[in-house]
C-alpha cells in the first residue's frame, strides 16, 4: 500500500513517518508535502493508495486540496488537534480521522479499515464533513453509514429507530430497508441524543418525532411512524411518558 503524507511541523512529519514504519511495515511512503501547493504539486504526478492529511496546514487547510485535486482515489484519514467540534464532524460524516498526537495503534487501526475500503470514495460523506466544519456551531443534518456494501448518507429526520444486533446496529429510515452498520448502538446514541433520540430500551434507539402512540401494556410500548412497535424498558417509562407530554 503506498501513501503520501501532508503535514506542515516537521517533528509531527518525523513522527509519522517513525509510527508508519514500525506498526504498518506493508505502507511504503512515496511523497510527503508540508502545504496545499506541495501537496497539489505531488498530487498531480503520485497516485497514491492512502492520503494521510493534516487538516491545519500554513497555506490553508487539506480540504483545499481536495478541492484542487477532485479525483483522488486514495483512502483518506485526515489528523486533527482534539477540537469537539472537528471530532463531531468526523463521526457523523463516518470519515477516518487520528487525533495528535498519533497512536501507533489507532494508526494501524485505521490504515486496515483503509485497505477493507480500498476503491471506495465517497463524496457526500467528505461534502457533508466539509460543511459541518464550516458551520461548527450547527448541528449536522445528515448521517454517514458505512454498510459492508456502500456508505450511505441518509437524513437524520427520517431515521425512525435504530436497533442493536450484538457490536453492530441497525438502522429503520424512512422509505429505505433496513441499513446494517458496524457500529454500537451506544456509539450512535451519543451522537443523536440532541437530535431527539432516546434510548427507551437496551436494544433501541428511537426518534421522538416519529413516535405515533404509547401503549400501556407491561412497562409499555412506542408506535412509530413506520408500523414498528418497540418495547420500552421499565425503568425507563418514566423517562418516556415525561417526554411525550
Amino acid at each position: 500500500m503506498t501513501a503520501i503524507l501532508v503535514e506542515d511541523m516537521p517533528q509531527a512529519l518525523a513522527a509519522l513517518q517513525v509510527d508508519l514504519k514500525t506498526y504498518c511495515p506493508e505502507v511504503k511512503i512515496i511523497g510527503t508535502a508540508d502545504s496545499v501547493v506541495s501537496a497539489a504539486k505531488l498530487l498531480r504526478t503520485e497516485k497514491p493508495d492512502l492520503l494521510l492529511l493534516d487538516i491545519d496546514l500554513g497555506d490553508g487547510t487539506s480540504f483545499d486540496i481536495l478541492e484542487i485535486v477532485p479525483d483522488l482515489q486514495a483512502q483518506l484519514v485526515f489528523i486533527t488537534a482534539s477540537d469537539e467540534y472537528a471530532i463531531k464532524a468526523f463521526r457523523f460524516a463516518a470519515v477516518d480521522y487520528l487525533l495528535k498526537p498519533v497512536d501507533g495503534e489507532q494508526l494501524k487501526a485505521a490504515v486496515d479499515r483503509a485497505k477493507e475500503r480500498a476503491g471506495q470514495l465517497n463524496t457526500d460523506s467528505l461534502d457533508l464533513l466539509k460543511k459541518t466544519i464550516r458551520e461548527p456551531n450547527k448541528l449536522p443534518d445528515r448521517i454517514s453509514l458505512h454498510t459492508s456494501e456502500n456508505i450511505m448518507v441518509a437524513r437524520i429526520e427520517n431515521i425512525v429507530r435504530c436497533e442493536s444486533d450484538g457490536n453492530n446496529t441497525r438502522f429503520f429510515i424512512e422509505g429505505e430497508k433496513p441499513v446494517f452498520v458496524t457500529k454500537t448502538l451506544k456509539h450512535f446514541e451519543r451522537m443523536l441524543t440532541e437530535h431527539h433520540f432516546v434510548r427507551i430500551h437496551q436494544s433501541h434507539l428511537v426518534n421522538l418525532r416519529h413516535v405515533v402512540e404509547f401503549k400501556k401494556i407491561d412497562s409499555g410500548y412506542l408506535r412509530l411512524s413506520n408500523g414498528d412497535e418497540v418495547p420500552v424498558a421499565s425503568r425507563k417509562r418514566a423517562e418516556v411518558v415525561e417526554l411525550l407530554r
